[in-house]
C-alpha cells in the first residue's frame, strides 16, 4: 500500500467519521472502468470521505491489489481497507481550497 500523509490521530478521525456512512460507489467484477473512476472522483469532490464497496474476491492479495488500484485512479488518500470496504479521503479542491468541510485533528 502506498505511504498516507495521515497521522494515526487524523485516520482514527476519519474512520469514526465514515463509520455510520453508507458506500457511495460498488464496484462489480469488470473492476475499475473510467464510468467507475469519474464516479470516485464526483463523490469524493463532494463529500471528501467516502466508502467504496469492492466485490466479493476470494484472495487477500487481490483486494488489497485493487484497493491499490482505486486510491491511485481516485487520487485519494486511503484511510481504511475493511474487509469489501473501502475508506477514502480526498479534501475539497476545488470551491474553497482552503476550507475543507472535514477539519482533521493535528
Amino acid at each position: 500500500m502506498p505511504t498516507s500523509k495521515l497521522t494515526p490521530r487524523q485516520r482514527q478521525h476519519l474512520k469514526a467519521l465514515a463509520h455510520e456512512q453508507k458506500p457511495v460507489v460498488q464496484l462489480g467484477v469488470k473492476g475499475l472502468g473510467e464510468p467507475i473512476v469519474a464516479a470516485l472522483r464526483e463523490a469524493l469532490r463532494r463529500h471528501e470521505l467516502i466508502k467504496v464497496k469492492l466485490p466479493k474476491l476470494d484472495d487477500a492479495e487481490e483486494r488489497k491489489a485493487l484497493a491499490d488500484e482505486v486510491v491511485a485512479a481516485s487520487k485519494a488518500e486511503l484511510v481504511a481497507l475493511l474487509g469489501r470496504v473501502l475508506v477514502l479521503y480526498a479534501p475539497r479542491k476545488d470551491d474553497l481550497p482552503d476550507k475543507p468541510r472535514i477539519q482533521l485533528p493535528r
